[in-house]
């Protein structure tokens, strides 16, 4: 399970770090179309979102498979049909980043995102935040929604760079 999982992080990290520097720091910049956010400011949620602190926060116990939710959580956020608002305190600011800027900390937030998966138990329940209606997530759910949250968002910056190359 702990293989396959940092697999998947690798993966989707390589993923964006390829995307993201397959675009110029004024493309990371550019408003594609009314309504979105920059590529910038798309980097800057995802490593907001994957902040991984609240991974080494409380921690339990728990008796339950500690995969259980992950099915839940990609059924949810690998729909691209619905419309999400991301919650306040992991908006992007307005600001327009550098491309150095935006990798580094992309590459920053999946170093911390690898060594948790790495190091933690990944089977305890993470008491600190629930994901509302999802309950709590054990640390390897946890380390699944950074990583499947990433994917989703990872489709929107594909769709902002088709646009790009269209403008």
């Amino acid at each position: 399970m702990k293989t396959a999982l940092l697999h998947d992080i690798d993966h989707t990290g390589n993923t964006l770090l390829r995307l993201l520097s397959s675009l110029s720091t004024e493309q990371l910049n550019t408003l594609p179309f009314e309504g979105s956010w920059t590529a910038a400011q798309v980097a800057e949620h995802i490593w907001k979102a994957g902040d991984c602190s609240l991974l080494y926060g409380p921690a339990q116990p728990t008796d339950r498979m500690p995969d259980e939710k992950v099915d839940a959580i990609k059924a949810m956020f690998l729909n691209f049909g619905i419309k999400m608002q991301s919650p306040e305190m992991i908006r992007p600011g307005n600001d327009p980043l550098t491309k150095d800027e935006v990798l580094q900390n992309i590459h920053q937030a999946w170093e911390k995102l690898t060594n948790a998966a790495n190091t933690l138990d990944l089977k305890d329940e993470c008491m600190a935040f629930e994901v509302p209606g999802f309950g709590p997530f054990t640390r390897y759910e946890w380390i699944q929604f950074i990583n499947i949250h990433t994917q989703r968002h990872i489709h929107q910056l594909q769709n902002i760079q088709s646009y790009l190359l269209r403008a």
